[in-house]
């Protein structure tokens, strides 16, 4: 049985900056000669019309990323030209959090959101962590906060509380460990308890409530990118699609999980396309990452209605470029808060390692 509490979404947005930093290059035959080999990696996905004004950007960026001794961790839901192009290391949550732990570098980039970015500088204090964008944020981040989660405690006394990654520091530092959506099954088990709170997305904690025996009850949280798909669309796709396979993430609603062929993380997914090659394949979830694992499976055909993160595509070249030269946002944490939050974070990647 899936329990659910309810509250309403407080986002919260940052001033942005107007000036922006402009790069040293400009498009030429010159620059198109030396930047063909990666331009022929991402031409599939990025138009010839769109690589003159890309090219720039990113000879720069990676130019400037040795200069600052920096690294820049991109999220599956970055589009093509920084996921392929300007990104150190690429994944889903958990594989960026690992990254974030061990990196070599002094500055930290997040292409991501806010929290992702938290979360960056939990497991590199001594690192400068930068955001591009502070506005970058995300719906199931802002649908809670600590004293709610203190709540929580008071409602369900000695009840474990699991928090996906995707909320802020301070909501993490109250709870116990946190999780992902590759890991979530595993973090809630390996508690030992009956009854376990895994906040705040309901729909995550829902499929997880049909993986194991555990009883999870969970907050009324949902991703606004995820929670738009129905299963009503997916039959009208198959119908339009003979063949089609559907792989959906387990943030979307039940009858959407219910109507797809399978059910996994950011990376499950990707693997799964990459085992199965299926002819002709639709990801339910946010649109740039059929994009991005188009470029590593060419003979799959992606049918691609899906939504955009409208937090995620605030993230650009042009931004990013910004963040390296004027060393901003940078992302910070309150020490305590820091030091309680670490613990629910590095308790999950000591787990999953």
């Amino acid at each position: 049985m899936v329990q659910t509490l309810e509250r309403l979404a407080k986002p919260a947005t940052a001033a942005h900056p107007a000036a922006k930093a402009v790069p040293p290059y400009s498009w030429s035959k010159a620059l198109e000669a030396e930047m063909a080999p990666l331009y022929a990696r991402v031409q599939h996905v990025v138009t010839p019309m769109e690589w003159p004004h890309y090219a720039p950007l990113i000879k720069s960026i990676n130019e400037l990323k040795q200069q600052r001794n920096a690294v820049i961790l991109a999220h599956n839901y970055m589009t093509p030209e920084i996921f392929h192009c300007v990104a150190d290391f690429r994944g889903d949550s958990l594989q960026l959090a690992k990254e974030a732990a061990r990196v070599d570098a002094k500055i930290i980039v997040q292409a991501g959101v806010h929290f992702m970015a938290e979360t960056s500088k939990l497991l590199s204090p001594d690192k400068t962590v930068l955001i591009p964008d502070m506005r970058a944020g995300c719906s199931l981040a802002s649908s809670i906060t600590p004293e709610d989660v203190r709540m929580l405690r008071e409602a369900y006394p000695g009840v474990p509380i699991v928090t996906y990654v995707n909320t802020s520091a301070a909501v993490k530092a109250e709870c116990d460990i946190t999780c992902t959506s590759s890991n979530a099954v595993k973090v809630v088990e390996s508690l030992g308890a009956p009854r376990v709170l895994c906040i705040p997305d309901q729909y995550l904690a829902k499929w997880v409530q049909s993986q194991t025996k555990v009883e999870v009850i969970t907050w009324k949280g949902a991703c606004e990118v995820h929670e738009r798909f129905t299963g009503e669309e997916l039959q009208t796709m198959r119908e339009a699609e003979p063949g089609l396979k559907i792989i959906a993430h387990p943030e979307c609603p039940p009858d959407v999980i219910a109507a797809a062929d399978f059910t996994g993380s950011t990376s499950g997914m990707i693997q799964w396309v990459k085992d199965k090659r299926p002819p002709k394949v639709m990801l339910v979830t946010e649109c740039s990452m059929a994009s991005n694992v188009a470029i590593e499976v060419p003979d799959v055909e992606f049918i691609r209605p899906c939504n955009l993160c409208p937090h995620m595509k605030r993230i650009s070249l042009e931004n990013i470029y910004d963040s390296l030269v004027n060393l901003r946002h940078e992302v910070t944490v309150d020490p305590d808060v820091a030091h309680r939050a670490r613990r629910a974070v590095e308790r999950m990647v000591n787990l999953t390692n």
